[in-house]
């Protein structure tokens, strides 16, 4: 399997771009940070920083598990914007350190996972295109969501990244 890391850290990339514009943005109009940070869609829904949080661990995660390798633990404890960026420079840096040779025969691998006490199996390729990869944009997308939903000036090209 091609590493799928550097997609993922470009997006990671483009992701910590929008949260320098939001912290921007707060600034410049003398907005609490808070009022975005807990900031939701909808009730019933996470807020940014759960949004945020769970792309990075999605990511990692999917890195560690594809490559066979010891996914790290971060604490789920950040609560400013500098504090995310934090997160997203340490998700990198974790991806970054993962070989590409590390992902031969990933396609093939059996990946189990649990969500609370249910276990599914995926097989890896299968992991990467039908879980993985989609919820990693399903949380980038709602924290884009969210500040765009918020007044922040960002728009598809900052989403995308540059290319």
């Amino acid at each position: 399997m091609q590493s799928p890391v550097p997609s993922f850290i470009h997006s990671l990339r483009s992701l910590s771009t929008m949260l320098s514009t939001a912290e921007a943005h707060c600034e410049k109009r003398k907005i609490d940070p808070d009022a975005f940070l807990t900031a939701r869609l909808f009730p019933d829904m996470l807020n940014f920083t759960r949004n945020v949080l769970i792309a990075c661990d999605t990511a990692k995660g999917l890195a560690a598990r594809l490559s066979q390798t010891d996914n790290p633990s971060f604490e789920d404890n950040e609560t400013t914007f500098g504090e995310l960026q934090a997160r997203i420079t340490k998700t990198i840096e974790f991806m970054e350190s993962v070989p590409d040779a590390a992902f031969d025969g990933a396609e093939d691998l059996e990946v189990v996972m649990k969500f609370g006490p249910e276990e599914h199996t995926f097989i890896g390729s299968n992991y990467l295109s039908g879980f993985a990869t989609p919820n990693f944009y399903f949380h980038m997308t709602t924290a884009y969501n969210i500040l765009r939903h918020n007044g922040v000036e960002i728009g598809k090209r900052d989403f995308l990244g540059a290319a």
